[in-house]
Parts: structure tokens; C-alpha cells; sequence
């Protein structure tokens, strides 16, 4: 399984590319993949700090997909901001990241870590007890995610 991340400057640069690039682009690589799953969310805030799409500095991608009950959506992005942020930025082997949105009350967590076993210690010490006093379990409709180990030479 692969996981591809693109960043785009603005909608109006993604849309571009679509209406006039990607065609030409999905022709030439049919056959090459199998069961691609796309999705699209606009940006709401960095995780950390400013988030950049650069890679080098990093070696695991913990990216969580999770879709929200509509009447719980709210809390959800304020529990980000105030409980899951401060968190992970406290992490000291936590680089950087981003909390998108998408329609249909899903979202997208995407955190940048040095190593697995710096996003291990974080991830052991912390999150039973953050997903209690964000009270996540009652946000969280579905989740899925997965942990992706950086390949240095598929970064562009």
C-alpha cells in the first residue's frame, strides 16, 4: 500500500490541474495501481507550527481519517485545537502537521514525526488519556489511518 499527499497552493491551482492535466496524466499510468482512493480536504490549521509540505525532515506519517457525528463536529475541531495540539506540539519528537476538512463532517489529522519510536512514546503515554478529556469517543462516527514510513526517494 502506498499513501501520495499533494498540497495544493490554492483551489484554484487544484481545479486547473484537473480540468486541463489530469486526464492526460491518469491515462498514462492506467494499469499501474489498483483499488486509488482520493480524497480532498481544504485546510483548517497547522499542527504545531507552520506546516510545510516538505518531508526531508521527517521519517514516519501518522495520518488519521475520521469521520465526525454531524451534531459532534464542532466539539471535535475545538478538541483538536485545544486538547490534541497542545499535545502533540508538547511532543518533542513531533515535527509538524495539518487538521484539514472535508464535506460530510470528515476530517483529516496528518502529523509528521522524527521516528517511529519518538511518535511511540507519545502515542503510549498520551492518547487513552487525551481521548478521554477530549471525549473523542462520543465526536467519532469512524476512524481509520494508518502510520507511513517515509520513502526519502518518492518525495518531490
Amino acid at each position: 500500500m502506498a499513501h501520495l499527499f499533494a498540497f495544493w497552493e490554492s483551489r484554484a491551482f487544484y481545479d486547473s490541474f484537473m480540468a486541463r492535466s489530469h486526464d492526460r496524466l491518469a491515462s498514462a499510468q492506467a494499469g499501474t495501481f489498483k483499488d486509488a482512493q482520493v480524497r480532498l480536504f481544504d485546510y483548517r490549521f497547522d499542527v504545531k507550527t507552520g506546516f510545510e509540505p516538505r518531508f526531508t525532515d521527517a521519517d514516519l506519517l501518522r495520518v488519521a481519517l475520521c469521520r465526525i457525528h454531524e451534531e459532534r463536529a464542532e466539539h471535535f475541531v475545538l478538541m483538536q485545537e485545544k486538547v490534541w495540539n497542545p499535545a502533540m506540539a508538547g511532543s518533542p519528537g513531533m515535527v509538524r502537521g495539518l487538521f484539514g476538512e472535508a464535506p460530510g463532517n470528515e476530517f483529516l489529522v496528518l502529523s509528521m514525526w522524527r521516528s517511529a519510536a519518538e511518535h511511540g512514546k507519545y502515542r503510549t503515554e498520551r492518547v487513552e488519556r487525551l481521548a478521554l478529556r477530549a471525549q473523542t469517543e462520543a465526536d467519532v462516527a469512524a476512524i481509520t489511518g494508518d502510520v507511513v514510513d517515509m520513502e526519502s526517494s518518492w518525495t518531490v
